[in-house]
């Protein structure tokens, strides 16, 4: 086994997928066996997978596939995050799930006999280096995907006595011509010498897309051609014992780019470096990026082992499909196989993708996070656009489902009947055929068009019916989805204290807004003296409601740290005390004290107050589970308002009214086992997030540790995503008491007593947190300042002195519940009861 030293971390660097040098975070107190750790989240298969989607991942985060077998075959379908068969503006795809995205070829690897079955089959992923090996008759393929450019490769030795070629089958995913209206996929496949292509071309008004795949070898000779209209393949001449296959993509929106000139140079590099090099190449960066921060968990009854297992699988799937143009899309990811359809279409749910982009600040590859702010600040202005035309507000509107080019622009005439008849100030009931006529064929899955439900053909005509109460939908009328987006770039600046992020990225979508809430025209001082929201939905399961909670969190976080960003930035000197008076005379959020039959109850925080839909319109329900925005925005912190801590418990208990946290097992989307965690409730953890990982009966998890909770083809690890956010926030939380205030370091918040662990992960404020506990006993705390923060940490033994170490020598010692200490960038604390150094702390991992 390799081992990694992280001390010499000061001198060592890597080279991230962007070639930008990355720091290893490391910590001078572990020493870390990474690939004995990594190693420990292996899939590990004795038969072939029960189906394709429980196939094995292998992805460079851009393009990637599962890895699957028949008895003769290794079977993948090549996936990217950047191909759209259609845009948000596509008036083809009326149905229900018939938007399309994502596929563009399938590649099989035909060995001419049953090789993969009985007790020479064999199949395991690596997540250390990331490579797929599939053992059978005396034969063994490995495969992987190039770090450096989108090419797969499999290394194919074949020692079978007898003599058969070895077929390379590339197959398209639909008929060479599919139309749909005047959207049209054209698909052709073609042979270049020993190479074969395939190549797609999706077209709909102005909209452009394409893609190519591209297949050669090396360490062999190969005839290349057609088999049927549809698949072309390369026939590998038998006796030949080992040879690699070269699989490169390529995929544009620009109809002047070549994307198989584009595949074609790429294959031309990965032949030139050969596997060997790729694969060396791929050990390396791999290496680095498990080095970034790591959990190694233990518990006797083998349960915290297991969550380490999935969380380390979490970060393999993530970095293995989130480093592209786009991120990793919810239904599917990078791994469907049955084609390029998929249940939800090709939309981004907001709720869906946050399972995967909440989770990730900690893990310290903030990398990994890029493709989901590229693509919101890309839609920037279509936001903008949407925000005025939609609503008649200012700043931006991010819908909870949205396209990946954002929101389409509306002619000025639909664009104004769509705010009388959306703001409730005209009745549905006169909404005019022309509007009707323009929402006909438009998407119903996104946000603006969500009031139209299921359809049928009828007569060769297709009927769709509305939900039944007006323009509402399940996600039409959510705005706190845009104010959850833009305080994830809030925090990322409280993670990195980066202020060039801030004033480019960040501060845009704060006031952005900021600016929609307040202009809202919808939102409106009443009697009371205090602001109100109207005709706005709780998430999807209340619409038309009143001050929910979904929204009134939303501008409770949203408005502290648009002005904390402004005043770090000096600008907008103009708007802050505007933002500061509507902060202060903002509605409370509502709870069980405002429904009369509900006040003897303990209060607790209620979805909405009347009135509400009489379609959904539960009010006086509790928070929804799967987004629990009052947790998101740290309103209910430790060491916040004592009265909210105070509800939020009483909420959280509401929760299990009617079953205990050990008999409960939270829906792939529920954020409850994080709610426990930032409540410190660690008897509730022990069993919610390994409930969780567990899943629901009706959504059994698959041998790859994924599932099929969102329908057909939605391969997707969105409970593990929730699970690990959990997870982080039970080791180490770094939330400040309140929004825009300055964060704590807290370790172990909620522990159970009896799981070991250890871990190196980033907390707000810039700094690398590494801890133990042992035996119910926190053994230290190293900390690396990155950014040279201030650093406040709640004593992890609460009355004791301890004494600080500040780069190997003692620093001070102090007492109480708040260690606040400066720091410059570079400098490293460990922070230990007196009596022990740091050379008497150091320990292995694994």
């Amino acid at each position: 086994m390799r081992k990694v030293s992280a001390i010499i971390t000061g001198l060592f660097f890597i080279l991230s997928a962007s070639g930008q040098a990355v720091k290893p975070a490391g910590t001078a107190l572990f020493d870390v066996d990474y690939q004995k750790l990594v190693s420990r989240a292996d899939l590990m298969y004795e038969q072939p997978a029960s189906r394709s989607e429980a196939g094995q991942p292998v992805g460079n985060g851009r393009m990637g596939s599962l890895v699957w077998t028949t008895p003769s075959q290794v079977s993948m379908q090549i996936n990217r995050v950047d191909v759209f068969a259609s845009n948000s503006a596509s008036n083809n795809f009326f149905e229900r799930n018939t938007d399309y995205c994502g596929g563009t070829g399938y590649v099989d690897l035909d060995f001419g006999e049953p090789v993969f079955e009985g007790k020479d089959f064999r199949q395991q992923l690596s997540c250390y280096d990331g490579v797929s090996t599939v053992s059978g008759k005396a034969v063994q393929a490995k495969v992987l995907a190039w770090n450096e450019a989108d090419v797969m490769a499999v290394n194919v030795k074949d020692n079978r006595s007898t003599a058969l070629p070895l077929l390379v089958h590339l197959r398209m995913l639909r008929m060479p011509v599919s139309l749909r209206g005047n959207h049209s996929a054209v698909s052709t496949i073609e042979t270049a010498g020993d190479r074969i292509v395939l190549k797609q071309v999706f077209k709909e008004d102005d909209y452009y897309c394409s893609s190519a795949v591209v297949i050669g070898l090396a360490g062999a000779t190969a005839t290349a051609e057609k088999t049927t209209a549809s698949a072309v393949r390369l026939n590998i001449a038998p006796g030949t014992p080992q040879t690699t296959v070269f699989i490169a993509s390529a995929a544009s929106f620009d109809s002047t780019a070549d994307v198989t000139a584009a595949a074609m140079r790429k294959l031309d590099a990965a032949q030139q470096k050969g596997f060997e090099g790729i694969y060396a190449s791929n050990k390396k960066w791999w290496a680095g990026f498990w080095q970034q921060s790591f959990v190694h968990l233990n518990s006797t009854d083998g349960v915290a082992d297991e969550i380490e297992k999935n969380y380390t699988y979490f970060l393999y799937v993530m970095g293995s499909s989130s480093r592209g143009d786009f991120p990793t899309k919810f239904n599917g990811m990078l791994w469907t196989t049955g084609g390029d359809a998929r249940q939800w279409g090709g939309a981004f749910w907001g709720a869906n993708q946050s399972c995967y982009y909440e989770a990730l600040y900690p893990t310290n590859h903030l990398e990994l996070m890029d493709p989901m702010f590229r693509m919101y600040s890309n839609a920037y202005p279509s936001f903008e656009k949407a925000a005025a035309q939609q609503w008649g507000s200012k700043g931006i509107f991010i819908p909870e489902t949205v396209g990946f080019d954002g929101v389409p622009a509306l002619p000025d005439d639909i664009a104004a009947e769509m705010r009388e008849l959306y703001l409730i100030r005209k009745p549905w009931e006169q909404r005019s055929k022309k509007f009707m006529d323009y929402a006909f064929a438009k998407q119903p899955f996104l946000s603006r068009w969500n009031w139209k439900h299921i359809g049928t053909w009828k007569n060769g005509l297709w009927e769709y019916t509305e939900r039944g109460d007006g323009p509402y939908g399940p996600v039409n009328h959510i705005f706190s989805r845009g104010a959850k987006i833009a305080y994830q770039y809030w925090q990322k600046y409280e993670y990195t204290k980066d202020l060039n992020w801030l004033r480019e990225k960040a501060y845009p979508m704060l006031k952005g807004m900021a600016e929609f809430y307040r202009n809202f025209p919808n939102v409106k001082k009443e009697k009371d003296g205090k602001y109100h929201i109207r005709h706005v939905n709780d998430n999807e399961s209340i619409w038309g409601g009143h001050n929910t909670v979904e929204e009134i969190s939303s501008m409770m976080g949203i408005f502290p740290v648009v002005i904390k960003a402004a005043e770090l930035l000096n600008t907008d000197a103009e708007l802050l005390p505007v933002w500061k008076e509507f902060l202060a005379h903002l509605s409370p959020l509502a709870t069980t004290k405002d429904y009369p039959d509900m006040a003897q109850q303990p209060e607790a925080w209620v979805g909405s107050l009347q009135p509400t839909s009489p379609i959904r319109g539960n009010g006086k329900r509790l928070p929804d589970g799967n987004t629990m925005p009052v947790w998101f925005f740290d309103l209910c912190n430790p060491g916040g308002d004592p009265s909210m801590l105070t509800i939020a418990n009483n909420t959280f208990d509401g929760y299990f009214r009617h079953t205990s946290p050990e008999q409960t097992f939270p829906h792939v989307l529920s954020k409850i086992p994080a709610a426990a965690a930032v409540l410190g409730r660690a008897a509730a953890v022990r069993f919610l997030i390994p409930n969780q990982l567990k899943g629901a009966a009706r959504n059994p998890v698959l041998e790859n540790r994924m599932d099929l909770s969102e329908g057909f083809y939605t391969t997707n690890i969105q409970r593990i995503g929730r699970a690990s956010d959990a997870l982080h926030l039970a080791l180490c939380q770094s939330a400040p008491p309140a929004p825009g205030e300055d964060p704590v370091i807290r370790v172990f918040p909620a522990w159970p007593k009896d799981w070991d662990a250890q871990f190196s992960l980033l907390s707000r404020g810039g700094f690398i947190t590494s801890a133990v506990i042992r035996n119910g006993t926190v053994v230290f705390v190293e900390l690396v300042s990155k950014a040279g923060a201030t650093c406040r940490l709640q004593n992890p033994w609460p009355g004791k002195t301890v004494q600080i170490y500040k780069n190997g020598k003692k620093f001070r010692t102090a007492k109480g519940n708040l260690l606040v200490f400066p720091t410059t960038a570079a400098d490293r604390f460990v922070i230990a009861l007196p009596g022990a150094g740091p050379e008497q702390l150091r320990q292995k991992v694994m």
